[in-house]
């Protein structure tokens, strides 16, 4: 049944997308905003996107939009500090781990990320995107946990974004068996390993947004899955 809200968040949607419907063309705008300030266009990507991602992945979970607690704008400020992370750690494993793969033997490994579709190319877009999510992914999914406590620690005021990070007492209070089991041990093989070798077959300008995008895919899938009968607790996101 549709509520009242789920019209307002329809418009919210068609707001979010109006700029791009008025722009001759989307796709070099967006290029054009990713090589001028490459840092502020992954900020904001990531700050709306993501976001969105989990609003959407909680009304389908569970019926309902989030409140005030849930913190939408401190989540949004995090997401666009992570795009920035996310940016810098393209570009870092991008330029290292074809120079790794040339040690190994795969001495072309750098000009066949940037030359056209092959086995060689998927091969390097999947070492970097396994490189990636078995190290920084690890942190960031970790790191994010710890924020998304810390915002709940202040019921999702602002004023959560300049109070310091208690991080002692934070991990005591993440339940690691659920991180490790779903997050880590599920998401990564099963869903950014294979979605990341895509985002890096893409060019270099579209890696941040369709990464960015695919925080919303993941949002669907943990509420789908936590609407399975005896799977909330084993499932939903930590």
């Amino acid at each position: 049944m549709i509520k009242r809200s789920d019209l307002t968040f329809m418009l919210f949607t068609c707001a979010m997308l109006s700029p791009l419907l008025l722009m001759d063309d989307p796709a070099e705008a967006l290029k054009t905003a990713s090589h001028s300030s490459p840092l502020l266009a992954s900020f904001i990507k990531f700050a709306i996107l993501a976001t969105y991602g989990e609003v959407l992945g909680l009304r389908i979970a569970t019926g309902h939009y989030p409140l005030a607690t849930f913190g939408v704008l401190p989540k949004a400020v995090v997401w666009g500090v992570f795009g920035i992370c996310i940016k810098l750690c393209f570009v870092i494993y991008v330029s290292g781990v074809p120079v790794a793969l040339a040690l190994l033997g795969m001495e072309h490994a750098a000009d066949a990320l940037s030359g056209p579709l092959s086995l060689d190319r998927f091969l390097v877009a999947f070492a970097i995107s396994v490189a990636m999510n078995l190290t920084f992914g690890v942190w960031l999914m970790t790191f994010h946990k710890i924020t998304d406590l810390h915002i709940n620690a202040h019921q999702g005021r602002l004023i959560c974004l300049i109070r310091p990070l208690y991080f002692g007492k934070i991990l005591t209070e993440i339940n690691w068996h659920r991180l490790w089991s779903f997050v880590l041990k599920k998401t990564i093989p099963l869903f950014w390993i294979p979605c990341h070798t895509l985002t890096f077959l893409l060019p270099s300008e579209y890696r941040v947004l369709f990464a960015a995008l695919l925080g919303i895919v993941l949002g669907l899938i943990l509420a789908f899955g936590s609407r399975k009968p005896n799977v909330l607790n084993r499932s939903a996101p930590v």
